[in-house]
């Protein structure tokens, strides 16, 4: 038992990493961001494998602003590869309920404001 739950916790470390984004575009954030989830999150787009549960670090970089956000979070979506309507191969991250995750959250929502109620589509709904 202990070996399997070692085996576990060893991929899921292999599968934790770095994830880096870089927002441009105001229309670009309001597509990627997750305002449904509590504290918040991003969907990233990546090829690389990640599951539901994996801690990851993101370093996000929005629009002009010149500074690299530091933000702990866990994955909470996942969209694989050929998924149905032609959806962006990536994951959705929800921010850590700590204060980098917070952080993130109000300076997004500033930055979309009065666009947050839109009815565009998103890369998850």
């Amino acid at each position: 038992m202990d070996d399997a739950l070692s085996q576990a916790k060893k991929q899921s470390a292999v599968r934790a990493g770095v994830l880096s984004l870089n927002i441009n575009s105001k229309s670009a954030l309001y597509a990627a961001y997750m305002p449904f989830l509590k504290g918040g999150g991003l969907f990233i787009p990546t090829n690389k494998a990640y599951a539901p549960g994996d801690e990851v670090f993101m370093l996000l970089q929005l629009m002009d602003d010149p500074a690299r956000l530091a933000v702990k979070g866990k994955v909470v979506w996942v969209t694989p590869a050929g998924a149905a309507n032609s959806k962006t191969q990536g994951v959705g991250v929800q921010f850590a309920p700590d204060e980098g995750g917070n952080v993130v959250k109000v300076k997004i929502e500033q930055v979309l404001g009065g666009a947050l109620g839109s009815t565009r589509p998103t890369h998850t709904l």
